[in-house]
């Protein structure tokens, strides 16, 4: 008699537990992207080594501070710790600091990160709309390159 098997091998133990990343390492969620760090610091909040800042949110350490593009927070004592003889930047400090949301779950090491508030004010302000034209009511032909460097509203309505 033959011996019976699933038909889908990966499906018989669902409930097997299924590791999230390797062994050591710490997944941090930023703007729907999924970072692992091979490296972290010990103690409470999630530390990290200052050159992996640019590769969870875009700053980079600067003599100004931590900066990402024209946008820069004055370095604090408290964001860069000295532990085991490695600086180590404090992220849920800076996060705390500067207002951002997070969520953690410290015994699996994950972290997720909302974004900036200063971040998304930048973005409203310096939005750029996608290059389109439109015909207005007497037939002229509008471009949004004839506004590029202006201040633009654009106004858009549907019936449904």
């Amino acid at each position: 008699m033959a011996k019976a098997f699933g038909a889908f091998p990966e499906l018989r133990h669902p409930f097997e537990p299924t590791p999230i990343h390797p062994a050591g390492h710490t997944t941090v969620l930023y703007q729907g992207r999924t970072i692992q760090l091979s490296a972290t610091g010990p103690g409470d909040g999630l530390l990290i080594r200052p050159e992996d800042l640019a590769s969870v949110n875009g700053f980079v350490l600067k003599p100004e501070g931590a900066c990402f593009q024209d946008l820069c927070f004055p370095l604090k004592d408290n964001w860069l710790i000295e532990r085991g003889g490695k600086t180590w930047f404090d992220l849920t400090t800076f996060a705390n600091t500067v207002g951002q949301h997070f969520i953690a779950d410290e015994a699996s090491r994950v972290w997720s990160f909302a974004e900036l508030p200063a971040k998304q004010d930048n973005m409203l302000v310096n939005g750029m709309a996608p290059d389109f034209e439109i015909v207005d009511r007497t037939g002229n032909v509008i471009r949004t390159a004839d506004y590029r460097g202006k201040k633009a509203l654009i106004v858009t309505w549907s019936s449904w």
